[in-house]
């Protein structure tokens, strides 16, 4: 542990400039400190950008299988330490430990699948309306990209933005979230022993509000990719904007599963369980509302209810757990205050509903895995992330007022339908307004190798992932050549 000098520029661990640091804590127990790191502000993220900037003019000019062979040799690393990142994991977000290892498990195939791209296609010829001339297009970088990332997937979303950005020759300031600044600086220290040049990667601990907001400002970065909650990103792509920078946000999702009268209830059972309290709610594609069809609530709602309560919490670490803890006190706190806000508004808790605070709960950020009954549309709780173990019930008659109850939110990111009738299905393909539809899934459990991203307040457009991977962080340049030895002035779109 590098115990505050845990800022990477230029080649060399590095204290801020001001020498604060701040601490990270195990939210298992959150009188544990796991490591003390750089509070960054500007002048440290200045350093970093310019320790990129010099590194780009030969990072680009590295052969693409060359950079390639650095991020297959990553997904080695990452590879022979999973279980030591995983455990990490563990400790500093509180997932539980088979959910931290399929953290990791996504970085190393997202390492092995961008590496096969540097001996892909780099773009397309097409012909020419003229003679004699060879017309192609090619992906270039655009130079310093900056990265904000979450600390629900620690491991994978740096791997998700990093690994396509430093394929297509770009150079890198990563700024990880406040909550897991360790495993942050764990994934950069892979990437050394991995091969990567001096100022190619470049990181900076710190908060949001300073270190984020100071990258998003800096001069020298061309595109910025973000992932967190729809409130800043608005922010982040409307000053991105002004500064006519290229900005990626993968933002929230009020994600939604609907299971029709002729699904396979056990089935849609298991998808909801895992869904809703997986991670404790923290993914951007939880289920925080489960839409069922009126004649087989009774039965589904009676037994989510006696699963929920049966699930095991405890520390990640525990081999029993099935849920963890939530990252820290303020979304501890953020949580019952939807809860609370559900009540109000009618909603009836049939299960949890309370923050956990006696035994060996006291001593975390435990929340009691929560379903909400009689929750109706224009619920707060029905339209607002809560980014918790919480999910609410909403009855409906059929196919139409489900899919409507679907999409009846401002975010577009993950739904999921069950059912055993295929014309239902692929009318739900066809209408379910999200960037990830799934059919007799959870709305967790999206792969690498397709785009990953939503529509309406859940982003900006841009997809993360699959064959898409490196479109926000490459320009396209056209290209045609004359070849014919003649003095004659070759001219398109020309009547002759």
């Amino acid at each position: 542990m590098h115990e505050g000098k845990t800022n990477y520029i230029a080649g060399e661990w590095q204290a801020a400039r001001t020498g604060e640091t701040f601490e990270s804590v195990n939210p298992a127990y959150i009188e544990e400190v796991l490591g003390v790191y750089a509070r960054s502000r500007r002048e440290d993220v200045e350093a970093a950008v310019a320790a990129a900037a010099k590194a780009f003019p030969s990072w680009r000019h590295t052969p693409a299988p060359k950079r390639g062979a650095i991020l297959f040799r990553m997904g080695q690393l990452l590879e022979r330490d999973k279980e030591h990142l995983a455990r990490q994991m563990v400790a500093e977000m509180g997932k539980v430990l088979v959910e931290a290892r399929g953290d990791v498990q996504e970085a190393i195939d997202m390492a092995y699948y961008i590496a096969a791209f540097g001996r892909l296609p780099n773009g397309s010829t097409v012909p020419s309306e003229r003679e004699d001339i060879y017309c192609m297009a090619q992906r270039v970088p655009v130079g310093v990209v900056g990265l904000i990332t979450p600390w629900n997937f620690p491991i994978a979303i740096p791997s998700w933005k990093m690994f396509s950005a430093l394929l297509a020759g770009n150079t890198i300031v990563f700024k990880p979230a406040e909550d897991t600044p360790g495993l942050g600086v764990a994934f950069v220290e892979l990437l050394i022993e991995a091969g990567i040049p001096e100022g190619v990667v470049n990181i900076v601990t710190g908060l949001g509000p300073e270190a984020g907001a100071a990258l998003v400002e800096a001069p020298g970065v061309a595109t910025i990719s973000f992932t967190g909650s729809t409130e800043v990103g608005r922010k982040i792509a409307g000053r991105c904007g002004e500064l006519m920078k290229r900005v990626s946000c993968e933002l929230g999702g009020k994600n939604a599963i609907v299971v029709l009268d002729d699904a396979n209830l056990e089935l849609a059972l298991k998808g909801a369980l895992w869904s809703a309290f997986g991670t404790a709610g923290q993914r951007c594609t939880a289920a925080s509302r489960l839409i069922v069809q009126r004649n087989v609530m009774a039965k589904f709602r009676d037994e989510l209810v006696d699963r929920t309560k049966a699930l095991r919490m405890g520390a990640g670490a525990d081999p029993e757990a099935q849920i963890g803890p939530v990252v820290n006190r303020t979304q501890l706190e953020r949580i019952h205050s939807y809860v609370e806000i559900g009540r109000a508004e009618g909603a009836k808790p049939l299960t949890g509903g309370r923050i956990l605070d006696e035994g060996d709960y006291a001593a975390g950020c435990f929340y009691a895995p929560t379903i909400l009954d009689e929750v109706t549309l224009g619920m707060r709780v029905a339209q607002e992330e809560i980014f918790g173990p919480v999910t609410g019930l909403i009855e409906v008659n059929g196919l139409d007022e489900a899919l409507a109850a679907a999409n009846n939110s401002q975010y577009g990111l993950s739904l999921s339908l069950y059912t055993r009738d295929v014309n239902r299905a692929f009318r739900a393909i066809q209408e379910l307004d999200a960037g990830i539809v799934y059919i007799n899934l959870p709305t967790s459990g999206a792969e690498i190798q397709l785009p990953f991203g939503g529509v309406k307040n859940t982003g900006n457009g841009h997809r993360e992932a699959g064959w898409m991977a490196m479109d926000y962080c490459t320009e396209w340049k056209s290209v045609y050549v004359n070849y014919a030895d003649t003095a004659e002035l070759v001219r398109a779109q020309i009547d002759t």
